[in-house]
């Protein structure tokens, strides 16, 4: 399988137009990469494929709702006949409401899994179906330590992820029951810096803020191209935010429910009211036509981490592993000098 380090790959990003999917865009940009921009937002693709070519990299905007599969197909045949066939498909668009279960409309609710949940099972449709007869590429798909822990005032935010795990471990096996040399692996992300918290659907009385510690969209864009340069690993877990709450998930699910309830909805509101004129992409997006280009960083810069020591644990796995090897051995030959 060729390296996505290498300049010239094709690879495609849901979302590019802000936030986690912007930042990963920019950073294959970097490497002048050929890339496919799909989401919703005429002013966010355009803004992002600007900051492609100025990188070296050749960018294509394809509007796409992803959550309709013949625009998602469509666009696919598209990436293929101008720029080559796809190297890398990364999925991240999403959509949510940050409000209690009782406050989600029925329809809100079907629109935030068909955007967050099937838009990425489509994605993967269309990147399989030209993957698979070459039996060569690789799609990440971007998660959420809310893959594996649910949160209050995001339900279905945290259903779709759930769901998105569940259909990745299963994908994942069927490609390794048939010796593919397609490669699936998913990254699960920490609060990120990210736009959403002004332009997703809210009814919470103050302004939505990620749950801290808070990490900056590159961060997250570093995790999706090391995932993307090495796809044999199921998963990565960005940040020790994600590692702790995966963990102790695992070990008291039930005292962490009782944590999440007496925390979880002041730590992701902040001291100021909701604006009342917050735009809404549910259905149309914020950087629509009439909106305005919102970049990959949301309004927390100044309580954001841009590094990840956990992420460079994660990358360096071999090389500790190694070194602590090395370490035991050493101290037990120390201690057998000791005693003789």
């Amino acid at each position: 399988m060729s390296d996505t380090r290498n300049s010239g790959q094709v690879v495609v990003v849901t979302g590019a137009s802000g936030g986690i999917g912007r930042a990963v865009a920019q950073a294959f940009g970097a490497r002048k990469a050929h890339v496919a921009l799909l989401a919703r937002g005429e002013k966010g693709l355009a803004a992002a494929a600007g900051d492609i070519r100025r990188a070296g990299g050749t960018a294509l905007e394809l509007p796409t709702d992803v959550a309709d599969f013949d625009q998602v197909e469509a666009a696919a045949e598209r990436v293929e006949q101008e720029l080559g066939p796809i190297d890398i498909w990364v999925n991240v668009a999403f959509t949510s409401v940050f409000a209690r279960f009782s406050d989600i409309r029925p329809e809100e609710f079907r629109r935030v899994t068909e955007v967050s949940y099937l838009g990425f099972v489509y994605g993967t449709m269309a990147a399989l179906k030209r993957m698979k007869p070459r039996d060569e590429g690789t799609i990440v798909q971007v998660g959420s330590a809310l893959a594996y822990r649910g949160i209050p005032l995001q339900s279905a935010y945290c259903g779709a992820k759930h769901a998105i795990q569940g259909f990745h471990e299963s994908l994942r096996c069927e490609l390794l029951a048939e010796h593919s040399n397609v490669h699936v692996t998913m990254v699960q992300m920490p609060g990120v810096n990210t736009p959403q918290f002004s332009w997703v659907l809210s009814r919470l009385p103050h302004h939505a803020q990620p749950v801290p510690p808070i990490y900056q969209p590159e961060v997250a864009a570093r995790a999706v191209l090391y995932a993307a340069d090495h796809p044999r690993r199921r998963e990565y877990w960005v940040g020790g935010s994600t590692v702790g709450t995966l963990i102790a998930n695992a070990v008291a699910p039930g005292l962490l429910d009782r944590y999440l309830a007496k925390t979880g909805l002041k730590s992701q509101q902040t001291a100021q009211p909701t604006p009342p004129d917050q735009p809404a992409n549910l259905w149309e997006p914020a950087d629509g036509a009439t909106g305005h280009d919102y970049g990959a960083h949301g309004e927390f810069d100044s309580k954001s981490l841009s590094h990840s020591f956990q992420l460079w644990t994660s990358r360096h796995r071999s090389l500790l592993t190694a070194c602590g090897g090395a370490l035991a051995a050493a101290t037990l030959t120390l201690w057998r000098r000791v005693r003789s």
